[in-house]
Parts: C-alpha cells; structure tokens; sequence
C-alpha cells in the first residue's frame, strides 16, 4: 500500500484515519497477512491525524517501509538527491516500527532510474544500506481513480460514483490478466505476485470487493516477503527506463517480446468526471 499516511484527494465524507482503518479492516477480514504500507514522512505534515494513520496500521500488526521523503522521481532527480530522500525518511520509519524491519524500499512512480549510471548508483546503495526492493508485478492503476471519486462524492453524482466503482473493478480485473500473460511470457508460469495499490478514497471502499475478486481468480494471499522468494524477483533488467513500470513491464521492455495487445485505461474520462 503506497503513500501512506495520505494519497489523493478526500471526499467531504471521508477522513484519512477512516481510510486507513477500512482497508485494515478488509484486509483482516479478508486474511491478507503483513501488508507493507511504505511511507512519505513529509505528508504527516505534523498533523496528528495523519500521524496517527502510521501508528493504527503498525498497531494492526502491518509493517511500514520506504517510499522516501517526498515522493521523489528519481528519473528527475540525480542519485544522491534520491538517496539522501530514502535516509530523511528513515526516522519515522524507525520511531513507528521499533526493532521491526522497515527496510524494504518502493519507487516512487515505478521509476527506477532513466540513465544506467543512476539506476546502478541507487540499487548499489540500497544493498550496500540493507534494503530491499519492493517490486511490483501486478498494478492496474488504481491510483487513477481517487481524485475522481472525491469530485464525485462532493457533486452527489451517484450515477459517476457507479461508473467508477464498475470500472475500477473492469480494470483490474483486466490488467491482471494482462500482467499474468506477461509471467507466462517471461517465466511460462504464474509467479508470486506483488499488488501495488494506494491508501486513497476509492481504494478503501473498493478493497474488499477487489480481494474478493482475487480470491474469485485463484489467488491466495501471502506475505511481500514471501511473495519476493519467487526467484522471478532477482531479474534486473539492469537498463535505463523513461517509463519505468512492473518489474514485469520492465522485463519485457528489456527483450526481444512483444507487448500483448490490450486496450488503454480510461484516462481521459477520469480526467473529465465530475469536473
């Protein structure tokens, strides 16, 4: 769960706490263990609401880690910048977690570096710091659809509000396939597989419907650091990437394969719902 202890826009009804403690509850409810919510210290903003969002998850027994300080893009950004954002973040991490291990490491953006000399710079400090990647193999864009639902929360548009409930689901349900096709292609089998999703509005009154849907396709639900023991998760595609994405996408994008036909998501009309 990326970008805790706040993503996105909030509906007049909601609250950052009641987010958090929603998708909480869906993942116990639902038997979803260890999920990771990697952090960006800055958006606590010395509000005790949003400090208190680190505390309920560590509370529920869900582990933090690092999303860096503030969201930084490393493909804008040089090495060192990049780097000294992961340690201005560890001290939260550290004061929330304790003695537990909080050293796992999610990209900002799924960039990973847009020169070699970056991407080896950074993947070199995180080894040589006791880190490890929190890559992500399956991903449908999520993220998309929180601000358009606070808009839409706020007008009363409920016919708007069941579009995107509807189309959140299609999607996912959608690039989930698509990045099973992509393991087949790269691995000739269904690997363990990492879900990046956000602590966003939509999120949290979705999560329990799309953990059903999972559960409907087969998956069980484990641990991010078992999920990693996959030995699908020591491929690097060791290049510079603009566009970074799924350590799935990256692979591809890295070999002689082509990607699979798929259709878009629906950008534009999340960009213009509600407006």
């Amino acid at each position: 769960m990326d970008d805790l202890p706040s993503h996105g826009d909030l509906p007049p009804t909601m609250t950052r706490a009641e987010i958090a403690k929603k998708m909480i509850e869906a993942f116990k409810a639902k038997g979803v263990p260890g999920v990771y919510g990697f952090v960006n210290a800055k958006n606590i903003g010395g509000e005790e609401e949003k400090s208190g969002v680190l505390k309920m998850w560590v509370q529920a027994g869900f582990p933090l880690g690092n999303h860096t300080f503030s969201h930084i893009d490393l493909n804008s950004n040089t090495a060192q910048a990049f780097e000294d954002e992961i340690v201005a973040n560890e001290p939260v991490l550290r004061e929330e977690m304790g003695s537990r291990d909080w050293h796992w490491l999610r990209y900002p953006f799924l960039h990973e570096g847009d020169t070699l000399e970056k991407r080896r710079a950074v993947r070199k400090y995180l080894a040589d710091h006791g880190y490890k990647v929190a890559q992500v193999t399956l991903d449908f864009g999520d993220y998309a659809w929180n601000n358009p639902y606070a808009r839409c929360v706020a007008k009363q548009d409920t016919q708007a509000i069941d579009w995107l409930k509807s189309s959140y689901l299609d999607r996912a349900t959608e690039d989930i396939a698509l990045d099973r096709k992509l393991s087949a292609m790269l691995f000739g089998r269904d690997i363990k597989y990492v879900l990046l999703l956000h602590i966003g509005a939509l999120d949290s009154v979705m999560l329990s419907d799309l953990l059903d849907l999972l559960k409907k396709q087969g998956f069980d639900f484990v641990s991010l650091e078992e999920a990693e023991k996959d030995p699908a998760y020591q491929s690097d595609p060791d290049a510079p990437l603009k566009y970074g994405g799924t350590l799935l996408e990256q692979l591809i994008e890295t070999k002689p394969l082509t990607y699979p036909p798929h259709t878009e998501r629906p950008m534009a009309k999340l960009d213009a719902i509600c407006r």
